[in-house]
């Protein structure tokens, strides 16, 4: 069988217990970087009571994951064989969603534990009302690619999460500010660290400060959607429509202090 599990983005204590359950019974562990998860489990056999494992190690990243899967594919249905990532919520933006792809596809039992998300825990901070978001991931790093996703970011009709290295943030807000600089964003940063920090606010107020900020960490950015303008119906564009005369009649009624029955009237007199 096969566990996707969730780490921690930050603070080891969101670890759950569930997961150092499955870490224990693990024959086989498949990790994003085995530097990375070998050193969580040191800090939680230190930490907790668990029992660091003696299995073992192997690297599926998006550079080897391919080639990986053909090499473990049979050991999947034989084995307790745990995925983890870096930090949080696997398969999503993740080269473990090619491992759901296979278990599906061969019928293999698997299971994704419940976990710590960036996009989630961001989202909830930025205090936005609305309940709908699209996930972007990471934006392509230069040229047109990266313009025309900027574009469709900031035409986009639900608010939009983001993830920006520390060395392209200042960057992505001067692309922000430039395209519209009263676009209201929300940016966390080292969510759940030590270092964590939330700023809100407009392009244009957040560049100013961003300027003289310390921009090292990861970074979780929220774009709000444009608030949709609304369209006002005036009484010359009620008169001007190719509408029935009771339908027309009650629209105007709306608008002036007459009633329904006088407009009709007027209408067909």
């Amino acid at each position: 069988m096969l566990t996707f599990i969730p780490t921690p983005i930050g603070n080891p204590q969101d670890i759950t217990i569930r997961a150092l359950k499955e870490f224990e019974k693990a024959t086989l562990f498949l990790c994003e970087d085995t530097r990375e998860t070998k050193r969580l489990l040191r800090i939680l056999e230190e930490r907790f009571d668990f029992a660091y494992p003696n299995v073992e190690f192997l690297s599926f990243h998006e550079h080897n994951g391919a080639k990986r899967l053909l090499e473990v594919a049979s050991r999947l249905s034989l084995e307790n064989v745990i995925y983890v990532s870096d930090a949080g919520m696997p398969i999503i933006s993740d080269p473990g969603q090619i491992l759901v792809e296979h278990c599906q596809e061969h019928e293999i039992e698997y299971d994704v534990l419940p976990g710590a998300s960036a996009v989630t825990t961001a989202y909830a901070a930025s205090g936005f009302p609305e309940g709908k978001f699209t996930f972007f991931g990471f934006l392509p790093h230069k040229g047109t690619l990266r313009a025309s996703a900027l574009s469709e970011v900031m035409n986009s009709q639900e608010n939009v999460v983001l993830y920006e290295s520390p060395h392209r943030i200042l960057k992505l807000i001067e692309e922000l500010a430039e395209l519209d600089e009263e676009r209201e964003l929300f940016f966390a940063k080292e969510l759940s660290k030590k270092f964590q920090n939330y700023y809100k606010g407009t392009a244009k107020v957040l560049l100013e400060k961003f300027k003289t900020l310390n921009s090292k960490g990861e970074w979780v950015v929220i774009v709000r959607a444009k608030k949709q303008q609304c369209q006002v119906l005036y009484f010359e564009d009620i008169l001007a429509l190719d509408l029935a005369s009771k339908v027309k009649a009650k629209l105007l009624s709306k608008i002036t202090d007459r009633n329904t029955k006088e407009w009709y009237n007027e209408l067909i007199g």
